[in-house]
């Protein structure tokens, strides 16, 4: 079992910025990727972005350029530097690790917690 933990979540006015974080207890397979979701009340659940151990990583329409995900091997931590930020971006934002693909929820084995990001204007 994979446990995922997230932390850094919190309230920002818009135009700021946080760093969210996520501690993996252990990595589900070698080729295992790593992403971050977010859910806004009323909402499906979207991808933000996703990393690969070929060091590729992509991102959702609505945060390229802004949102900037990155991790730590040694640490077994998953990273997310989000600027800008927009009332719109306000969602829990959940740390998820797949086997292999990171794209959509179905692809996703194991789940954080979630931790909450509200943005003001």
């Amino acid at each position: 079992q994979v446990q995922l933990v997230e932390s850094g979540g919190g309230s920002v006015q818009a135009g700021g910025s946080l760093r969210l974080s996520c501690a993996a207890s252990r990595y589900p397979s070698s080729t295992y990727c790593m992403g971050w979701f977010r859910q806004a009340p009323g909402k499906e659940r979207e991808r933000v972005a996703d990393i690969y151990r070929d060091g590729s990583s992509a991102y959702g329409d609505s945060v390229k350029g802004r949102f900037t995900i990155s991790e730590d091997t040694a640490k077994n931590t998953l990273y997310l530097q989000m600027n800008s930020l927009k009332p719109e971006d306000t969602a829990t934002y959940y740390c998820a690790a797949g086997r292999l693909y990171c794209y959509t929820t179905a692809q996703i084995d194991y789940w954080g917690q979630g931790t909450q990001v509200t943005v003001s204007s």
